[in-house]
């Protein structure tokens, strides 16, 4: 079953678009959303939360429209944060509390113990680490079968991205539920996701397993001299850089000499890269 299906998603404005857009996030799996700024990732989550008319297309949600009926299903975090920095925590308990029929206070406050969040302070005065806490905690303890998450873990330390990973990561054990995760930072992905979509200027590049992409690409090193020599047919994108070169490869196209040039582990990092800045050979 698929929590989220989106079909043929199109939204267009004066300078950017997006094409046929067809995104699945199949229940008891993390599904990650990379691109580059202005890749349209916002865009998609905007037009799947009813916040942003598309032009056409078609989202499902658990198999039906969008409608208010089903807030108690979904959890949302944005890049910036949804609660009012003047309540306290009991002042935010109480406002999930009248809003969610399935919020659970015993929930919420099992998280803010764990995070030692004082309970008194107005969240404006907390760290940002902390605020973005709150936040993840509050979008979980109403107990949603789906998470949106909009660059959760933009501008926070790695030991509270590796917290609040282990949160998404819990929150997926139970197999009914289920993620979708836009971030830059795709290091976060490659510890939890089970597939990834990447998008680049309104149109996807791929939608795979991860396992399957980091099987599937491989990024090598050149120097100018192996850089002429090699058969370009072979190469999807290369980046010139001042001494050598980065290629990418599809694994269908490594050929067994190839082993015997420099190759790094090849990161998510590395292949948004250089789909986006690299080179076709033809160009």
């Amino acid at each position: 079953m698929n929590n989220l299906e989106v079909k043929n998603l199109n939204k267009t404005f004066k300078e950017f678009s997006l094409k046929d857009v067809n995104i699945k996030v199949p229940a008891g799996k993390i599904v990650g959303l990379i691109g580059e700024n202005g890749a349209g990732k916002t865009t998609i989550i905007k037009c799947v939360l009813d916040a942003m008319a598309k032009d056409s297309g078609n989202v499902k949600l658990f198999g039906l429209d969008y409608s208010y009926k089903l807030k108690d299903d979904i959890g949302i975090v944005y890049d910036d944060s949804f609660i009012n920095e003047s309540f306290t925590i009991k002042d935010l308990n109480l406002i999930m509390k009248n809003t969610y029929s399935k919020w659970d206070q015993k929930l919420f406050y099992k998280y803010i113990k764990e995070f030692n969040i004082p309970y008194k302070k107005e969240i404006k005065k907390l760290s940002t680490g902390m605020r973005k806490k709150v936040e993840i905690a509050a979008c979980i303890s109403h107990h949603p079968k789906l998470l949106i998450l909009d660059e959760p873990t933009s501008g926070l330390d790695p030991v509270i991205r590796s917290e609040i990973l282990d949160m998404f990561q819990e929150f997926v054990e139970n197999k009914n539920n289920s993620i979708l995760l836009s971030t830059h930072i795709t290091s976060d992905l490659e510890h939890i996701a089970d597939d990834v979509i990447f998008i680049s200027k309104g149109q996807i590049i791929f939608d795979e397993p991860l396992k399957k992409i980091k099987e599937d690409y491989i990024v090598i090193e050149l120097n100018k001299d192996e850089f002429k020599k090699f058969n370009k047919k072979d190469i999807t994108r290369y980046k010139e850089n001042r001494n050598d070169y980065q290629v990418l490869i599809e694994k269908k196209n490594m050929k067994k000499d190839y082993n015997k040039f420099i190759r790094n582990i090849t990161t998510l990092d590395d292949i948004m890269l250089l789909y986006i800045r690299g080179a076709r050979c033809e160009d």
